[in-house]
């Protein structure tokens, strides 16, 4: 079965992690020498390479350009300047330009675009040889450094935009600040100009009030790339059902995160977030926690048109913070035997794996 990954954050393993996203995921993991500057997960845990997502028939995902300003009490790490985080998500940009360039990826801007890069993966046996899809995101819009800049981006190829990250951004609260602050003035002016682009609204990591204020202000199209529900796992990373009910109500997409730690019922303080391994046990979160968000998201909408994969694959830490049945992203597959064993009919299944991205950006994409 084809799947469609609603947030791989690629550029930072592959720009600010040093890793080889072109080789097998048993190299990947196994190399060895100086690497990058920044404290990052270790290489021996990473679950996504391009072969490897060949091998697990992604044929697309939603690429993240991830690069933020550190502001005090900023609870991650960051650039001193804007000046700094717009170089280095150009750089990133540039990163998924040169894996199209060399076959290994194919940027998609548009909906017709998206629909027929999956058709000729639905239609291949073999997928070796094919590029893998990229619609690209930005998480945490500091790199779009004032309102009208957002043109120059679309132009490059962004498509879908969340207003913040971890904490403060130039536009918006973010987690890791609580969920009570909201949207700064800038952001008014950068959403009327998103929605006169055509630019998607990414609401994941944004505040609860700055979700609920952009909303009202925004009439474009809204997803969640990677988000969980509050409902089931307490903390601000996961959102409330009166902001997943507004995304359902707006025909969008809700991206259930494989990180355990908006998986783990005992939930976490997003401000100061400890080790895994301090607090539960891998064998504790399985891909039945994830099914029992999928599972919340359709009772809410009364089907399930509404949810997908949102693996957050790499970004939330490898594979040592995704489930316990998950390796590398291939093993993204169970998924469906999961939901089968949970009672979803087979149009159901394919609908979370894939078709309702699919959907979405054949609608949203211009």
């Amino acid at each position: 079965m084809l799947i469609i990954d609603g947030d791989y954050p690629m550029a930072y393993g592959g720009v600010d992690l040093d890793r080889d996203l072109t080789r097998p995921i048993e190299e990947v993991r196994g190399a060895t020498g100086r690497r990058s500057l920044i404290d990052g997960w270790p290489d021996e845990e990473t679950m996504a390479s391009l072969p490897e997502m060949r091998k697990g028939r992604i044929a697309a995902a939603l690429v993240k350009i991830v690069a933020r300003i550190r502001r005090p009490q900023s609870t991650i790490w960051g650039y001193r300047t804007g000046h700094g985080a717009y170089a280095a998500a150009q750089a990133q940009l540039a990163y998924y330009r040169v894996l199209e360039s060399v076959g290994e990826g194919r940027i998609l801007t548009t909906g017709s675009q998206f629909a027929d890069h999956v058709q000729e993966w639905a239609a291949a046996d073999d997928t070796t040889g094919l590029p893998v899809g990229f619609v690209l995101g930005m998480e945490g819009a500091d790199p779009i450094l004032w309102p009208e800049q957002v043109h120059e981006w679309w132009e490059a190829g962004l498509r879908a935009i969340n207003l913040s990250h971890y904490g403060i951004s130039t536009y918006s609260h973010g987690t890791g600040t609580g969920t009570e602050g909201g949207l700064f003035p800038p952001a008014k002016d950068l959403l009327r100009e998103m929605e006169t682009l055509g630019v998607i609204l990414d609401i994941t990591h944004v505040s609860d009030r700055s979700v609920r204020e952009a909303l009202d202000l925004f009439g474009g199209p809204v997803m969640a790339s990677h988000q969980n529900c509050r409902a089931i796992t307490p903390g601000e990373r996961q959102q409330p059902d009166d902001i997943l009910r507004q995304v359902i109500a707006r025909d969008g997409v809700i991206g259930h995160s494989m990180d355990t730690w908006m998986l783990y019922r005992g939930g976490v303080d997003w401000a100061n977030i400890p080790s895994r391994r301090e607090v539960f046990p891998r064998e504790a979160v399985t891909l039945d926690d994830l099914v029992d968000h999928i599972d919340h998201v359709s009772q809410l909408a009364g089907n399930a048109r509404h949810s997908a994969i949102g693996g957050d694959t790499d970004g939330q830490g490898g594979r040592d913070g995704a489930p316990y049945e998950i390796d590398t992203v291939a093993d993204y597959q169970k998924l469906a035997a999961v939901l089968d064993r949970r009672g979803y009919s087979q149009a159901d299944i394919e609908r979370i794996m894939f078709r309702n991205w699919l959907r979405f950006y054949e609608q949203s994409l211009p």
